[in-house]
């Protein structure tokens, strides 16, 4: 049996590190494992060692420009992102409201509304993601509406679709008969132009001034579809998709745009976006939720009207204009966040860092949240060489373990399944700021980057693989020994693989955590766990 034993682990030696020597061309095993290979026995052991952790202010400020909220990154066409609009409270963290700022486009430069154009109606629609299988159908409704100058019997039929629940952070409905908390979302117009050029104008806590009040609305938290259909000939006359439709005032719109018919302010995308700066969403409230919202599918819809004369007939039928706001045509976009950390846990951590010796408890947030140093001591580094020198030890696998702090980080908010990104750093000697300059060597190599467990269970941990990242440092190939942990994840491509060590959903991560750090009192310290192999 031990002999057995013995095999199998050097076995999972040589699949583990079989892909890291292949993916660096490397012809013979590397010098840490290669005693492994002889006679092909090995005994497999567990050791944990302490780390140092500590927490990073980033001054609730992040890069949240267009090119920073997007979640996947198209060669071929538009890069799908996101905004998040809402408002959360809580204590460790404080109260973080959230904004979008985006420029608008006409759908097309320079277009002739016609003779004498009034607008009808202005929508903004917003199309978050909704859960298509669970709906609510209001029974039809038959009425008479106004088509042209004809009262014209219709049925309508109003559907009802929940957003999706991995799209929300906060105080939400979670089950029947739970709460939810209403968002007030307001509408306003920018008057600061956007420039994207500009850094003033790439960062979370970007000020801008706004003018006119052009709309708002209540979400329940419900996404709404309508259909009319007119009763003679069951034709369709009017469809909208779910979505949430904000009315937006018409009059705003009848002179910003109807009344400069023909004129420069319209010709192109350069001189409109000088005229129209573009529109702000908000919401009034300082606690509820975090809301995520595709923008690609964001857009201003115009119902208007224009004189035509038909061999004498004068008549005024209705048309629609499109207001892009979808950032895939150059729209200029930013994630406004804004922060009162006044009497929460993080205002107090956050004056007493130790970068040296480690915090007690970790605290991690997207969105221009802190974030969380990690550093393997020299003496676990000079512990593992003992290891390898002494008893010829190969290291077989190196996991980071690290805990949610029971204490304080319940089940009342939503965990965090594997919206991590962990990166290797150095310090600048001068400025202090920590840099990175590639991924992690295990994810380079094609290995896991981390594993979550106990998700249901308080405390709850995840497990950042750093097998390869171990080796290299205790070989001396690898002087750096410290890691930057963030929320969010690796931006994909469209064929999956991660586009780029800088390209994460970092800034619009709605997620936060509480973690066991450097504390030596508790059984549930963030840890290093090394499993090694022994020749015998």
């Amino acid at each position: 049996m031990t002999h057995t034993v013995k095999r199998t682990l050097a076995m999972l030696f040589v699949a583990v590190f079989g892909s890291a020597l292949l993916y660096n061309c490397e012809p013979e095993t590397d010098s840490l494992g290669e005693q492994l290979f002889i006679d092909g026995a090995a005994e497999g052991n567990v050791s944990s060692y302490d780390l140092i952790a500590y927490n990073i202010n980033n001054n609730d400020s992040i890069r949240s420009d267009a090119g920073r909220l997007v979640n996947q990154i198209n060669t071929s066409g538009i890069s799908p992102s996101y905004a998040v609009l809402g408002a959360f409270s809580e204590g460790q963290f404080g109260m973080q409201k959230a904004s979008y700022l985006t420029q608008l486009r006409m759908s097309s430069d320079n277009f002739n509304f016609g003779t004498t154009p009034k607008v009808d109606s202005v929508v903004l629609v917003l199309r978050p993601n909704s859960v298509a299988d669970s709906v609510v159908t209001r029974p039809l409704k038959d009425e008479s509406i106004l088509v042209g100058t004809e009262t014209v019997p219709v049925s309508t039929e109003i559907k009802r679709y929940p957003t999706n629940y991995g799209f929300k952070y906060g105080k939400m409905r979670l089950g029947p008969g739970g709460t939810h908390s209403l968002l007030h979302i307001n509408v306003d117009e920018i008057t600061t132009f956007l420039d994207g050029n500009d850094p003033a104008f790439k960062r979370s806590n970007v000020v801008v001034s706004t003018g006119a009040a052009l709309g708002s609305t209540v979400f329940d938290g419900t996404v709404t579809s309508k259909t009319i259909t007119k009763k003679s000939d069951n034709s369709a006359l009017f469809t909208s998709d779910a979505g949430i439709r904000i009315p937006l005032n018409k009059d705003f719109f009848q002179t910003k745009l109807l009344d400069k018919n023909g004129k420069p302010e319209l010709q192109d995308a350069a001189n409109f976006t000088r005229y129209f700066k573009g529109i702000k969403l908000s919401v009034t409230d300082t606690d509820g939720y975090l809301l995520q919202l595709p923008t690609e599918s964001m857009e201003v819809i115009m119902y208007y009207t224009n004189e035509k004369n038909d061999n004498g007939t004068i008549t005024r039928p209705q048309s629609t204009f499109k207001l892009l706001l979808t950032g895939g045509i150059g729209n200029a976009r930013i994630g406004q966040y804004e922060y009162n950390r006044a009497g929460s846990a993080w205002a107090a951590a956050s004056t007493m860092i130790n970068d040296q010796t480690g915090d007690a408890k970790l605290y991690l947030q997207g969105m221009g949240g802190p974030s969380i140093g990690v550093k393997i001591p020299d003496e676990t580094i000079a512990t593992l060489k003992a290891l390898y020198d002494k008893d010829k030890a190969a290291i077989m696998n190196a996991r980071i373990r690290i805990f949610t702090d029971a204490s304080t980080w319940s089940n009342n908010y939503r965990r965090t399944r594997d919206n991590f990104t962990i990166l290797p750093v150095i310090k600048d000697a001068t400025t202090g700021l920590l840099t990175s300059s590639a991924f992690i060597a295990d994810l380079t190599a094609g290995f896991g980057m981390m594993k979550s467990y106990d998700l249901d269970k308080n405390p709850s941990y995840y497990d950042f693989t750093v097998t390869k990242t171990v080796k290299d440092i205790v070989e001396g190939k690898e002087a750096n020994k410290t890691l930057l942990v963030n929320m969010g994840q690796f931006v994909p491509t469209t064929s999956g693989a991660a586009a780029g060590y800088k390209f994460t959903t970092r800034a619009f991560a709605t997620e936060r955590g509480v973690f066991v750090g450097t504390d030596k009192t508790n059984a549930n310290r963030i840890q290093l766990k090394i499993t090694y192999g022994t020749k015998k």
